[in-house]
């Protein structure tokens, strides 16, 4: 398996923990101004590729035995072809729902992706279930957890 990342990796985007974007959703409903606009970010600006290496990372620390005799996991990151038209560039302005909802991230980078990274390693069945095509839109957990 290969990591690909797309053209020379620098493409930039801004990343947000999933469950920081679900808090940030239920704020603008239950506070925001009906037919208002609210950017959501994380104020976390990094390249594919200072992503990847970071997943990389992580995994040599949560994950440490490798698969096949891999020496390092950053040996799985390859580059591939860009798309014609694919921005190098998402950015967005997201201090309006900062400013007039008070809304923010509670989680940084780092621990939105050590926390992304380990629910990962502890539900290999589900990702290999989607990898293979059996998955069709099941709901770990419950409402309750």
């Amino acid at each position: 398996m290969k990591i690909p990342i797309y053209g020379t990796g620098k493409n930039i985007r801004d990343w947000l923990y999933v469950e920081d974007h679900a808090k940030a959703l239920i704020r603008v409903i239950t506070s925001g101004k009906t037919g208002e606009t609210y950017n959501i970010g994380g104020h976390n600006e990094k390249t594919n590729l200072e992503v990847v290496e970071a997943i990389c990372l992580l995994l040599e620390e949560l994950a440490p035995d490798k698969p096949n005799g891999l020496k390092s996991y950053k040996d799985l990151i390859t580059f591939v072809t860009d798309r014609p038209g694919h921005d190098l560039r998402y950015a967005i302005d997201a201090s309006k729902i900062k400013h007039e909802l008070g809304w923010v991230p509670e989680e940084s980078f780092e621990t939105g992706l050590r926390k992304t990274v380990k629910w990962f390693l502890n539900n290999q069945s589900w990702w290999e279930r989607v990898l293979s095509g059996e998955y069709r839109l099941e709901r770990l957990g419950d409402k309750n957890e």
